[in-house]
């Protein structure tokens, strides 16, 4: 299954998962314009994986203050999207909540991204989801760009919470 960018754009306005559940940030902190896959099977630990992108656009506003006269994407936008992705599963999932980031285990960053990137490749592999007490997602996750993998997390959490 895949999400075009206006189920995106929908998931981002509170509107796809229903009120009060999972949601992307919208504006300027979404860090994802296409989910190409999502599967409850497979990935790395075969309990689920997404595949998704984001177009790389040299006025993105991040290149304007990050840094001047050396425009770079930060690290934490690419985790964040990492994060956003597995909000979504959960959401997918048919779990009920809100979604937050509660943690990662270990981030690692061997590679940038300049304005002229063109796009970049975001996988997440589910590791565990857990309904009780609260739906809780763990994944590792990876930014991909030109085929190289310059962004690792181990061990994102997202938990869902009510009201």
């Amino acid at each position: 299954m895949q999400f075009s960018n206006e189920e995106v754009m929908a998931m981002s306005n509170g509107l796809f998962f229903g009120a009060g559940n999972a949601q992307l940030p919208n504006s300027l902190m979404l860090m994802i314009d296409k989910i190409n896959y999502i599967s409850s099977t497979g990935g790395e630990f075969n309990k689920g994986i997404l595949d998704a992108e984001l177009f790389i656009k040299p006025d993105h506003w991040f290149f304007k203050c990050h840094f001047k006269g050396d425009p770079v994407m930060p690290g934490c936008l690419g985790v964040d999207a990492l994060w956003q992705l597995l909000g979504v599963y959960l959401g997918w999932s048919g779990l009920q909540g809100k979604g937050r980031a509660l943690g990662v285990g270990r981030v690692k960053f061997s590679g940038q991204i300049y304005p002229d990137a063109g796009s970049i490749e975001f996988k997440l592999h589910i590791k565990r989801v857990f309904t009780k007490p609260m739906p809780l997602g763990i994944a590792d996750g990876v930014v991909i760009h030109n085929g190289n993998v310059i962004y690792e997390a181990k061990d994102l959490k997202v938990g869902l919470i009510s009201g």
